[in-house]
């Protein structure tokens, strides 16, 4: 960025000092281009004309892409009614990254980061306008972003396990494309297993199952359709003295089932039929 100031003087040097002088530089610090030449009075009474000089000095330019993205992310806050929230700005290779320090802070994570997971993608955006190459900011809280990961490369682990062990498909909740990229790589740890993203936009989401597909579930040729081989033995015997067929109890229902020790370990996980 180019500062400057015009100024006249009786000579080149006056003129250059005064142009100086409103630049708040030294002579020394400033470069000096002269627009006019000062002339004679004739006879030392009529006409002639001051020097007139143009001084200017080159300084870098302060609004780089963290600096633009550190301050839209401070206003956003104060608009929040986080006015005093600390950013610590660490440089990366292709990137920063930002963590937010302060009091009350979680509920700017959001529900499953996705609070956070907006302001870091708006932040992205005045970081990218400011550069022409892509500039890559990440932006955390509280260490979030690194337990995340753990607790995702853990559930993918244990749908991972849960797939190659029944044999069956689980289709996993939405995520960012950060996220179903630290499942994947957390699947590929467990042989026999594989997965993919199906979905769009919003609704991508990852799917987790055996290689070479889903088996076919097998099925006890034994139990009947109306309530398994112990009412079909008891068919056989007919019914109890007394009582008519209509009034043989229904089979009792199973109670419910321990957890599955498989299941996984971050929130509710929709599994898709």
């Amino acid at each position: 960025m180019t500062r400057e100031a015009i100024a006249k003087g009786e000579t080149v040097e006056i003129a250059f000092a005064n142009a100086c002088r409103e630049l708040g530089v030294d002579t020394t610090e400033a470069e000096c281009d002269i627009l006019e030449m000062p002339t004679k009075k004739t006879l030392g009474l009529f006409g002639g004309s001051p020097a007139k000089v143009r001084a200017y000095i080159e300084e870098p330019d302060v609004h780089d892409p963290v600096t633009e993205a550190t301050q839209y992310l401070q206003s956003v806050l104060a608009a929040m009614g986080l006015p005093d929230v600390g950013i610590e700005v660490r440089e990366e290779e292709s990137g920063a990254a930002l963590t937010l320090s302060g009091e009350d802070l979680g509920f700017i994570i959001g529900h499953r980061g996705e609070t956070l997971d907006a302001l870091q993608y708006l932040s992205s955006l005045v970081a990218n306008h400011v550069e022409g190459a892509y500039f890559r900011l990440t932006l955390d809280v509280g260490n979030y972003r690194e337990k995340r990961k753990e607790t995702l490369e853990a559930l993918g682990r244990k749908m991972a396990y849960r797939a190659v062990k029944s044999g069956r498909n689980s289709s996993l909740e939405p995520m960012n494309p950060y996220e179903r990229r630290i499942i994947h790589t957390a699947v590929q740890s467990v042989e026999g297993a594989k997965s993919w993203s199906e979905g769009e936009d919003l609704g991508r989401h990852v799917v987790i199952g055996p290689e070479g597909g889903e088996r076919p579930q097998r099925r006890d040729s034994r139990r009947g359709q109306n309530g398994g081989r112990r009412n079909f033995d008891r068919d056989r015997r007919g019914p109890r003295p007394g009582r008519s067929p209509q009034q043989s109890p229904a089979p009792r229902a199973e109670g419910p089932k321990s957890d599955d020790p498989g299941a996984p370990i971050y929130g509710k996980i929709e599994v898709k039929k």
